[in-house]
């Protein structure tokens, strides 16, 4: 069996390290956690899993502290979380299984990374990352923010999924702080940092700014595919809040373009109708969701409502709004195929019912 050891980077975390290392008890070969400044209790709480805690002075560069993690570690792999993230108890026995079927030729394993939920801790978003990757052999991570380790070699995925499980409120200003320290200095920014640049000047409600950026990585003849599609999208999320209508529509088609349409493309198309009354254009785009591909194996972020849930309760709506009750509670029907427990199906099992109003 191959060797696994855990590389972390920490500062302030003594609310959940513990939940973390706790999760993944017996199952590293060693756990390397690099302080990067705490002043609370982490490195104490690091302690009681490992002797191998070390410091790092922080300078802004999350890729400088993952990588030097990296160089401390030494079995044959290394595999990197966070301290919020959690690997799940069902993740725990796929973890083995997957751990006893490396056999060495493998350079990267690409896991999923579940950080949205519902109400039932279901994930409603995830994404394949690249979380394991052998050791000494050039997998380094790049990017000062949004950090990630180019894909190369022999990759295969392994559907065991971690959560990130944040229990801090609010939205950190420290990887927008870091971008606009890097601008500042004149660094040049490749199109991933665009990219990530303008996603966060719009989790910030920079729209204008954030539209800037995100056409400028669209203008990128290298920018990966994905990343085209999810621009084109936060590009329109922007030009709504600017009020300008008719650009978001233009970005959200623009990203057809690239790829066949993703079912959150064709939401967000949907949704614009539907807010505007037109049901009948609201349902075809809708419609076009509940037919579209899912891309779990691209990296893509996916939204696993836009695959089922979402487009067939919209459904429901526009149906009902447009007089068609027969189809209308078909569509209720389905949503709850995928979403038996959802207040939003319930509901509208009794307005059904009962023939009343919305």
């Amino acid at each position: 069996m191959v060797s696994i050891s855990l590389c972390m980077i920490v500062r302030d975390e003594e609310a959940v390290l513990g939940r973390c290392l706790e999760s993944v008890r017996g199952l590293m070969d060693e756990m390397i956690l690099v302080d990067t400044g705490s002043v609370d209790r982490t490195k104490e709480i690091a302690a009681e899993y490992t002797d191998r805690v070390y410091e790092f002075t922080w300078i802004d560069d999350f890729a400088a502290a993952r990588n030097f993690a990296f160089s401390k570690a030494s079995g044959e792999y290394c595999m990197w979380m966070d301290a919020d993230d959690v690997m799940p108890p069902d993740s725990r026995k796929l973890f083995l299984e997957m751990k006893e079927s490396l056999d060495g030729t493998e350079d990267m394993v690409m896991m999923p990374y579940e950080t949205a939920f519902d109400e039932r801790g279901n994930a409603v978003f995830s994404y394949y990352r690249e979380r394991i990757v052998k050791n000494h052999r050039g997998y380094l991570f790049r990017g000062a923010v949004h950090e990630a380790i180019p894909l190369a070699g022999n990759v295969i995925r392994k559907a065991v999924p971690i959560r990130h499980q944040p229990q801090k409120e609010g939205i950190s200003d420290r990887n927008l702080r870091i971008y606009r320290k890097l601008e500042r200095e004149g660094v040049p920014f490749d199109c991933r940092m665009l990219y990530y640049y303008g996603r966060e000047l719009a989790a910030h409600g920079a729209y204008e700014e954030a539209a800037g950026r995100l056409r400028q990585f669209l203008a990128c003849p290298e920018g990966w595919t994905e990343d085209k599609i999810g621009a084109a999208r936060q590009l329109a999320f922007c030009c709504e809040r600017m009020g300008q209508e008719e650009q978001a529509l233009q970005a959200l088609f623009g990203s057809f373009a690239y790829d066949m349409p993703r079912a959150e493309t064709c939401c967000q198309i949907g949704r614009h109708f539907l807010e505007r009354g037109s049901y009948r254009q609201a349902a075809f785009w809708y419609e076009q969701a509940l037919r579209s591909e899912k891309h779990v194996d691209s990296g893509a972020f996916v939204q696993e409502e836009c695959y089922g849930f979402l487009p067939a309760i919209s459904l429901c709506v526009c149906y009902d709004r447009l007089g068609e009750r027969q189809k209308a509670e078909r569509y209720n029907e389905l949503a709850g195929k995928y979403k038996p427990y959802s207040p939003y199906y319930l509901e509208n099992q009794k307005y059904f019912r009962n023939c009343g109003g919305w």
